[in-house]
């Protein structure tokens, strides 16, 4: 399969999450992409209604390039528990939205662990999805997981969502928001996806 490779210059990034920005913006750095994100530009936040981490990855991607007319990278994550057949999942994010939209992670966190309370099976995996989109509708999309287990309760204050509460299996018994950012970015399922874009996608680095 041949890829398309994206050029230097502006890139839109597809999100308003703070967190996401941060950690996304951080992994592109060295690749000479002037990077301003959906949230910078006023652009709304299109409704998520695929049932893959991919499709809703690829819905923000394409809506952001589309009305800027700039290549859009759009990241779609979840954290998924095996007990819960694998919820919360691509509905990560409503499980810890409020009535009045905003977002309590701390209360997703606890709905985890109140559906899951007493089940033998710990096991737990975040994912994440990136897609690339063009203004010209073509897009490509890479998937990363980081397997591990959930604990109870959550432990450290330096990850975003639904970090504290997930220990990856290579962690060294640390929550993903106990670990250093370096450590984290290094092996999650974050950097995961993005080792396959950058190796099919970007252009060379600096």
């Amino acid at each position: 399969m041949t890829h398309r490779r994206l050029e230097r210059g502006r890139l839109v990034l597809a999100s308003h999450n703070a967190g996401k920005l941060r950690e996304v913006a951080a992994m592109l750095a060295p690749f000479g992409l002037e990077v301003v994100s959906a949230g910078a530009l006023g652009l709304p936040e299109p409704e998520e209604t695929a049932d893959t981490f991919l499709g809703n990855a690829a819905i923000k991607a394409l809506a952001a390039a589309r009305a800027t007319g700039l290549p859009s990278l759009a990241d779609d994550s979840g954290f998924s528990v095996a007990a819960l057949g694998g919820d919360p999942g691509v509905r990560t994010a409503d499980w810890a939205t409020l009535p009045d939209g905003g977002r309590d992670y701390m209360a997703g966190m606890r709905k985890v662990e109140e559906r899951a309370r007493g089940a033998a099976d710990r096991g737990a995996w975040f994912t994440c999805a990136l897609v690339l989109a063009w203004p010209d509708g073509r897009t490509e999309g890479f998937e990363g997981e980081a397997r591990g287990r959930w604990v109870w309760p959550p432990r450290g204050d330096r990850g975003f969502g639904y970090d504290p509460m997930f220990v990856p299996d290579d962690g060294h018994g640390q929550t993903f928001g106990e670990m250093a950012p370096e450590t984290k970015h290094a092996s999650n399922h974050r950097a995961r996806a993005f080792a396959l874009l950058a190796r099919h996608c970007l252009p060379s680095p600096d």
